[in-house]
């Protein structure tokens, strides 16, 4: 398998009724299993904020595994070496300090997942503040070397990092390029389908213009629902991406109300021309995905 479909997430109150069973919990079984049946992969993103515990680690890989032999999951690596502190002035040269602890609990929390064969790839994000510069760009070469060991993604999102040098440098070093969708604003990158890496990657983050800058809540930021004619050009772009990369990750994260699942189920028929499984509950609040389903 070279093409694998999930969601930014999976740990999501507002998920409960619309994606899971309210008797999941009864049933003991866990949102991972079940979204295993599904899709073939997930993103982490509780990596971006803490730390994954090295058992509960393991344990996710081997629920899904039972379920879905072929499923892999990808970690963002956390929030410390890609994001200044909330309300904190970048420095004047862009350098951030990570204590060899919050390393050690990262790279634990990333070797219980590629312990188990279940990592894909680990994506650092980066936001829109971080400019293509000079001392950007030797942080992030830097944090590049830092975890070469694992199968690195780039997200970044200021259009000046979308630069011919820059991928023919990423290609160098055997890291991958995330093609991101998101609202077009100011400087924010445009579509693109770039590949630097074996590791093919793309996300949809939803538009919600109104919302993007402006919300104090991320459920507001990501409350997005895609329409069919709107994924069909980005199906394009990861058939692009997949044929030119030995894995490629397609990750909706506009999670909002499990508008996520509904939009890569979309994706995932779209892309294997026929129609999918899909969770009833799913189906039944999201008319729209009555077409895709089997």
């Amino acid at each position: 398998m070279s093409l694998y479909i999930g969601t930014a997430g999976f740990s999501y109150k507002d998920w409960e009724g619309p994606v899971y069973p309210a008797d999941l919990k009864k049933r003991k079984i866990h949102p991972l299993e079940y979204l295993a049946e599904f899709f073939d992969c997930c993103e982490i993103n509780t990596s971006f904020y803490g730390h994954i515990r090295p058992k509960v680690g393991r344990d996710w890989c081997r629920k899904v595994n039972a379920v879905n032999p072929g499923f892999l999951f990808t970690a963002k690596l956390y929030q410390g070496f890609t994001h200044c502190p909330r309300g904190a002035k970048p420095p004047s040269r862009f350098n951030l300090t990570v204590s060899a602890e919050e390393e050690k609990m990262a790279r634990e929390g990333l070797n219980s997942i590629a312990s188990e064969g279940k990592l894909g790839a680990v994506l650092m994000q980066f936001p829109i503040s971080f400019k293509n510069a000079d001392d950007t760009r030797d942080y992030l070469f830097k944090l590049i070397a830092k975890f070469a060991e694992y199968p690195l993604v780039l997200e970044i999102r200021h259009a000046s990092w979308n630069d011919a040098d820059l991928l023919a440098r990423l290609a160098e070093q055997g890291v991958g390029f995330c093609n991101i969708d998101l609202p077009r604003l100011g400087a924010s990158i445009r579509a693109t389908a770039h590949v630097t890496s074996p590791v093919g990657y793309v996300r949809l983050h939803g538009r919600n213009y109104k919302e993007w800058f402006q919300a104090d809540n991320r459920n507001d930021r990501y409350d997005y629902l895609y329409k069919p004619e709107e994924l069909e050009p980005w199906a394009e772009k990861i058939r692009s991406v997949e044929q030119k990369s030995e894995k490629t990750f397609a990750i909706t994260n506009n999670h909002y109300k499990g508008q996520a699942a509904v939009n890569a189920l979309e994706l995932k028929s779209l892309l294997s021309g026929r129609k999918v499984k899909a969770p009833e509950t799913l189906v039944a609040g999201y008319s729209a995905l009555k077409q895709f389903v089997d």
